[in-house]
C-alpha cells in the first residue's frame, strides 16, 4: 500500500505548480514512504558528469560536488544499465557516498545498502537516482518493477521540472527584453546636429557599428552618451537582437553580482528562485554598461572574465554558462585618472576601451542649439496638446550663449520649463511663443560659478547676464566671420542661423550697419 501511495504521490507532483528545487525534494520525500534509505538523491547527466539537483540525508559536501562517471564506477554502472540495480552489500565498486551520510555521525563506516536507477526519456539517459542506507538489508525484497515505475516517473517529473524551468526563464528573459524595448520607445531620440562635431561623431558611430569591437563612450553628463550606445547597437549586425541597459551607479554593491550574472535560488537571502542576469538575458545582443566607473573593485574582476572569456556563473551555482554579448560601456569619469588612483583595474579598462567615442558637450556645438530646441518644442508640443510653439529670435540668442553645464539634458528641461511657463495664459490652440523672460531666470539660477581660482584678482562686479550675452555674441560672430573671409552666408551656416536673422542681430550689436 505503501509503495502505490508513493507512486501516486510522485504522479500527483507531475501536474502540481512547483518550483524546480520543490519537484525534486518532493520526488525524495515521496521515496522515503517505500524504501527506507538514509540518504537518497537525484542527478542530472552533463556531459559524462552527473550534478545533484535534489538530496536527501547527504552531507553539504556530498551535495556541491559533481560526480564524473570515469572517476565514479558505481554511478558509471547505474548509467550504463538498461534497469534500476540493487548492489550487493559486498560489492567492490567503491561507493561515492561513502562517510559523507548525516546519519553516520562518526563519518567513518562504508555504506552497505546501494540502489540506483537509470532516469531515461524516450530512451536517453537524463540522469540517475540513487538511494542509501547504512543497514545492509534495507532494500531487500523491493520488486525490480516497482523500482523501474519509480525510474520512469522520476524521470518524466525531471524532463516535466526541466521544462517548466526553462519556460519561466525563457519568460523572465522576454519580459527583461519587453522592459528594455519600451525603455527604447520612450527614450530614444534621433541624434539631432549639423555641426562639425556631431558629424564626426556620427562617422565614428558608423565605423565602430559594424564592427565587434567593445565600445567606451566619455562625455560629460547629459550630453547623450545612452543615445550614442543606441545608435552604435542600430548600426552593429546585432540590430535585430537586443540592447540591454545597466546602469551601474544604481547598482548596489552586495547585488551587482547577482543583477550582471543572476543566482540560484537560496544563493542568498531574498533568492527565491533562479534567476538569469543581464548578461543571459542579452547573449546574441549586446550590454550597455552605463556609468561603468561607479561599479566597485569587488565586481570588476569578475565583469573582466566575462567579457574576456564569454562565460559566467550565477552566484550560488558551479555550472558556466558560454554568452556571446557585445559591450557598450560609458562614463563621465576620467578612467585613466581612475587606473591610476587604484579605483579601477587597468585589465579591465583595456578590455573597454578598444573604441574610445568622446561625445562633445554642447557648448562646443552651439551651432545644433536651435535644431534640438525646434525638436524639443516639438515633443512638447505633441505631448501637452498646445498649439504651435515658435522661440523668439532674441531667445534663441539667449539659448546659443548659455554655456550649458547640464548639457542637453538641461536644455531639454529649461525648454520644458518654459513652455508651460509660456502657456500659462495662451488659448489653447493658439501659438505659444518663448521669449527671453521665459528664460532669463532659469538661466540665471542655473549658471555654474567659475571656481575662485579662475576670477581675475578685480573683485569688480560681474556684468549683467544681457551685457555678456552681447559681448559673447559679437566675439563669436567676428571670430567665425575671421574664418569665413567675411562671407556672411557662411557664417550663417556655421551659427545654424538664418542669414537675414544673423544681420539683423549683427545691426543690433553694431557690427553692421542697420
Amino acid at each position: 500500500m505503501k509503495r502505490l501511495k508513493t507512486l501516486t504521490a510522485i504522479a500527483v507532483d507531475l501536474t502540481t505548480a512547483l518550483s524546480e528545487s520543490d519537484r525534486y525534494l518532493r520526488l525524495l520525500d515521496a521515496l522515503k514512504r517505500a524504501i527506507p534509505y538514509d540518504a537518497a538523491t537525484l542527478m542530472r547527466l552533463e556531459n559524462d558528469t552527473l550534478i545533484p539537483l535534489a538530496t536527501r540525508g547527504l552531507t553539504p559536501e556530498a551535495t556541491a560536488r559533481t560526480y564524473h562517471r570515469s572517476t565514479h564506477p558505481r554511478l558509471d554502472r547505474i548509467c550504463a544499465s538498461e534497469t534500476p540495480i540493487l548492489f550487493a552489500p559486498n560489492a567492490p565498486l567503491p561507493d561515492p557516498f561513502d562517510g559523507l551520510l548525516e546519519a553516520d555521525h562518526q563519518g567513518l563506516s562504508h555504506v552497505h545498502a546501494c540502489l540506483g536507477c537509470p532516469l531515461r526519456v524516450k530512451g536517453v539517459l537524463v540522469g540517475v537516482l540513487t538511494a542509501d542506507a547504512l543497514d545492509p538489508t534495507a532494500f531487500q525484497g523491493i520488486p525490480l518493477p516497482y523500482l523501474e515505475a519509480i525510474g520512469a516517473l522520476a524521470g518524466a517529473q525531471m524532463q516535466t521540472a526541466r521544462l517548466i524551468a526553462a519556460l519561466e526563464e525563457s519568460a523572465h528573459k522576454k519580459g527583461e527584453l519587453a522592459d528594455n524595448l519600451m525603455h527604447e520607445a520612450i527614450h530614444t531620440l534621433e541624434m539631432v546636429g549639423r555641426s562639425k562635431r556631431m558629424q564626426n561623431l556620427k562617422k565614428e558611430i558608423d565605423l565602430v557599428g559594424s564592427s565587434e569591437f567593445s565600445v567606451l563612450i566619455t562625455g560629460e553628463t547629459g550630453v547623450g552618451k545612452e543615445l550614442t550606445a543606441r545608435a552604435i547597437h542600430r548600426a552593429s549586425p546585432r540590430k535585430g537582437q537586443a540592447l540591454l541597459h545597466v546602469n551601474c551607479a544604481a547598482l548596489p554593491e552586495q547585488l551587482a553580482e547577482s543583477e550582471l550574472f543572476g543566482h540560484k535560488k537560496g544563493a542568498f537571502t531574498g533568492a527565491t528562485r533562479d534567476r538569469a542576469g543581464k548578461f543571459e538575458v542579452a547573449d546574441g545582443g549586446s550590454l550597455f554598461l552605463d556609468e561603468v566607473g561607479e561599479l566597485p573593485l569587488a565586481i570588476q574582476a569578475t565583469l573582466l572574465r566575462a567579457i574576456q572569456e564569454g562565460e559566467i556563473q550565477r552566484v550560488g551555482s558551479e555550472t558556466l554558462h558560454h554568452v556571446d554579448v557585445r559591450i557598450i560601456a560609458a562614463t563621465n569619469r576620467d578612467l585613466e585618472l581612475e587606473v591610476r588612483e587604484g579605483r579601477f583595474r587597468a585589465d579591465l579598462f583595456h578590455r573597454l576601451n578598444v573604441y574610445p567615442i568622446h561625445v562633445p558637450p554642447l557648448r562646443e556645438r552651439r551651432s545644433d542649439i536651435p535644431l534640438l530646441t525646434g525638436v524639443f518644442c516639438e515633443r512638447l508640443q505633441r505631448k501637452l496638446g498646445t498649439g504651435p510653439v515658435r522661440v523668439a529670435a532674441e531667445a534663441m540668442e539667449t539659448l546659443c550663449a548659455y554655456p550649458w553645464p547640464g548639457n542637453i539634458r538641461e536644455l531639454d528641461n529649461l525648454i520644458s520649463r518654459a513652455l508651460l511657463k509660456a502657456s500659462y495664459d495662451v488659448p489653447r490652440g493658439d501659438m505659444i511663443i518663448l521669449t527671453p523672460s521665459h528664460l532669463t531666470r532659469d538661466l540665471k539660477e542655473e549658471v555654474t560659478p567659475e571656481p575662485r581660482a579662475s576670477r581675475q584678482i578685480s573683485e569688480a562686479p560681474a556684468p549683467p547676464l544681457r551685457e555678456a550675452v552681447r559681448r559673447f555674441q559679437k566675439e563669436r560672430i567676428l571670430m567665425i566671420l575671421e574664418e569665413e573671409k567675411g562671407n556672411w552666408a557662411a557664417t550663417a551656416r556655421r551659427l545654424g542661423m538664418h542669414r537675414s536673422n544673423l544681420h539683423s542681430l549683427a545691426a543690433r550689436l553694431g557690427l553692421k550697419k542697420k
